[in-house]
């Protein structure tokens, strides 16, 4: 169900699903998205809710819904809206998953709210900064969505979002992530390139982290694949791996089943 609230004159809007039936409550997950997706993008883990678990994805400032976005956010505001949003759930704390950028919002929440984060998935994502590559990147894609809007961006990040295997055989998923990131605002687009751009290294986080942790990656993952996962799981004491077979980037929207079994195991 979608649902809303007001944060400092701006709007937050999230997803949530209710523990399913009569299940004894056990905590909260909260899901967050990949750039340059939304909150619907977590569709298949809110449809299976496991029991127990109250799950909530919301939209990251100046996607989906959540609008506007100031143009100076860092990954340490979005780990503001996440607080709120648990305060306005009336929740504690909750288990955090990342993807991709997800994941930098989930270490930007260790840092500034380490009592909140009960665990953390971090799903094709990585600890590093960007590097000078990356970063030259990063501004060739500011400049091509200055060029062509969201398309440009979209375009070019798809062959990669997705693996080969979903490529091949997907055509529907490919289909609906083009029109997910079609559908989001060029000022949020723009926004979060300088957020991805100018994030610290979060990898002397990883050893001092003490709260359960799931790293998940794409077998076929180009960008952050099962090599960057292994490395930021053996830095974690006590994480847990898991490798999803026939998936890219978006792993937990490419291979559904696999990857909400190995996060429902988690939780429990």
């Amino acid at each position: 169900m979608l649902r809303h609230f007001e944060r400092a004159g701006r709007l937050i809007s999230y997803l949530e699903a209710e523990p399913p039936g009569d299940a004894e409550r056990r905590g909260t997950l909260v899901l967050v998205h990949a750039f340059p997706m939304a909150a619907e993008m977590w569709e298949p883990q809110l449809a299976a809710a496991p029991p127990g678990w109250r799950v909530v994805a919301p939209d990251v400032a100046g996607f989906g819904r959540s609008f506007p976005v100031p143009h100076t956010a860092t990954f340490e505001d979005d780990a503001r809206d996440v607080a709120a949003l648990l305060d306005h759930l009336g929740e504690k704390d909750a288990v955090v998953a990342g993807v991709s950028m997800g994941g930098y919002i989930a270490f930007a929440l260790v840092r500034a709210f380490p009592d909140r984060v009960r665990g953390l998935v971090l799903a094709d994502t990585r600890a590093e900064a960007d590097t000078d590559a990356a970063r030259r990147g990063r501004q060739e894609m500011l400049a091509a969505l200055d060029r062509g809007g969201a398309p440009a961006v979209v375009e070019t990040m798809l062959p990669k979002l997705l693996g080969p295997s979903t490529h091949a055989s997907r055509p529907d998923l490919v289909t609906r992530v083009r029109q997910i990131g079609l559908r989001q605002p060029v000022d949020g687009l723009r926004a979060a390139i300088h957020r991805l751009m100018g994030r610290p290294d979060s990898t002397s986080l990883l050893p001092a982290l003490r709260c359960p942790v799931l790293v998940a990656a794409g077998v076929e993952d180009a960008i952050t694949g099962p090599d960057v996962a292994r490395e930021m799981q053996q830095r974690i004491p006590g994480a847990r791996l898991a490798l999803i077979d026939r998936a890219g980037h978006l792993a937990s929207l490419e291979q559904p089943g696999t990857f909400n079994e190995a996060l429902h195991t988690f939780l429990q």
